[in-house]
């Protein structure tokens, strides 16, 4: 496996933003242009898009391949990618991740925006449609912010044990008194559409620390992902050492 950054190459950025795709899913599409392959090969790379200068991105790339530029107006800094790590280790991390629930409706499989079915939960419970009939001054009517924080964390601590992580806990003293708290914060909800078929799917960021207690689950977790969306430059863990 090989993890790779792939960013414009100094004074060749308008050339790069010619040819960037622009889009979550052309972004997927694109970067198939640095892993040739013959046509049908299944899609054996996970991938991460970071904001550059001059709102020009960078993309880190997990790929069983080694990535070859098309291009001189885009330069690859490549490195074997073959983890070693053991249980109990510490590390601090960062994923982008779409944070959905799988339901099964008249037969059929749906995902479900954890934010969004929390909400129409809430709502459900009060005879209300829409959010903004929930007055603000009701003290039970949550903040957007907690909301995602707690549905979120809600689903990455569902899904640690199976891909050989936890999530450290720490002591917070606030106005409320000592609460404790997992080491993770959530940033950066946000809904997206892509495509010509109108595909709809939402992401959150999720940063700070984890410890691994499988050492071979985690590490096929940082090859594989976790999570879905991962065509839509989902799932990608990006760790380092504390």
């Amino acid at each position: 496996m090989y993890f790779s950054l792939i960013t414009p190459v100094p004074g060749a950025e308008r050339k790069a933003a010619m040819q960037w795709a622009k889009s979550p899913y052309g972004d997927h599409q694109w970067l198939w242009r640095f892993l040739a392959a013959e046509p049908g090969t299944p899609r054996d790379f996970l991938f991460r898009r970071r904001d550059g200068e001059n709102n020009m991105p960078g993309f880190y790339v997990v790929s069983a391949r080694k990535p070859q530029s098309f291009s001189d107006a885009w330069q690859i800094q490549t490195r074997d990618y073959d983890p070693q790590l053991q249980e109990g280790q510490r590390l601090a991390f960062e994923l982008r991740a779409n944070p959905v629930v799988t339901h099964t409706v008249n037969g059929k499989s749906r995902r479900d925006d954890v934010v969004m079915q929390e909400k129409k939960r809430l709502l459900t419970e009060r005879g209300l449609l829409r959010w903004a009939e929930w007055p603000d001054v009701d003290e039970s009517k949550p903040a957007l912010y907690e909301l995602v924080q707690a549905r979120c964390l809600d689903w990455l601590e569902r899904r640690s044990e199976q891909a050989g992580f936890r999530m450290p806990t720490r002591e917070v003293q606030d106005e409320q008194g000592v609460r404790i708290v997992k080491s993770v914060r959530v940033d950066g909800y946000a809904q997206h559409r892509s495509g010509r078929k109108d595909v709809r799917f939402s992401t959150v960021d999720f940063t700070g620390e984890l410890e691994i207690t499988n050492a071979t689950a985690f590490c096929k977790t940082l090859l594989e992902g976790l999570g879905h969306a991962k065509g839509f430059g989902c799932g990608l863990l990006l760790v380092r050492r504390l």
